[in-house]
């Protein structure tokens, strides 16, 4: 009897999200599978981070940052981003709360703060390239392009990804399955978040910096 619970006792330990009160929550793995993917995007920016940082100062005598950053425009798209966080958040307590009209709100306050955002963000690149501030210009253009570049590219994703779900919503409802989908894209919105603030410090104040 003895051996036969002590097995049992290893065949529990040996698989994953299962314990005496059985296996851990759909939900629960799901969020944990995509803070893995999460961390994995985290590791890619530290590296895209660490090439600005190296090449920051590579001009070759062209423009730096303090003569291409319009510090006005930057602070209207952190906002932009920083309220669409809020609603984001406001979104993810209807849809535990099941209120489709906060559902619906948020979604698309949040969408449009991300497009205002990414607007914002493409017509700085569109004026950098027509003085001809292009990546082939120079290291610092390079790596300044595609960090942003890459943060973009999330919030773009990142907007696809809502009207998506939004789809969803109205055609499916609110169901265990969308659920989980809303918390992933919580949890991917605020990330972005995170990482625009380490993006704006890093970049937007100390790249103005004589």
């Amino acid at each position: 009897m003895s051996i036969a619970v002590s097995i049992d006792e290893i065949h529990r330990d040996a698989l994953p999200g299962v314990s005496e009160a059985g296996p851990a929550a759909k939900r629960i793995v799901v969020g944990y599978g995509f803070w893995i993917f999460l961390l994995s995007d985290i590791v890619m920016f530290s590296a895209l981070f660490a090439s600005y940082a190296v090449l920051v100062h590579a001009t070759a005598g062209g423009p730096t940052g303090g003569q291409l950053f319009n510090q006005v425009s930057v602070a209207i798209e952190t906002a932009c981003l920083l309220a669409s966080s809020y609603t984001c958040g406001l979104m993810s307590l209807a849809v535990r709360s099941r209120r489709y009209v906060g559902v619906y709100s948020g979604a698309v306050v949040t969408f449009a703060l991300g497009a205002a955002f990414l607007a914002l963000e493409l017509r700085e690149f569109a004026g950098m390239i027509a003085i001809g501030a292009t990546p082939q210009r120079e290291a610092f253009l390079s790596a300044f392009f595609t960090l942003v570049g890459c943060h973009g590219l999330h919030v773009a994703g990142g907007l696809i990804w809502l009207a998506v779900m939004m789809a969803q919503v109205a055609v499916k409802g609110l169901r265990a399955n969308v659920e989980r989908r809303f918390l992933c894209f919580s949890l991917f919105w605020h990330a972005l978040d995170i990482i625009w603030v380490a993006l704006f410090t890093v970049v937007y104040l100390m790249g103005v910096r004589p």
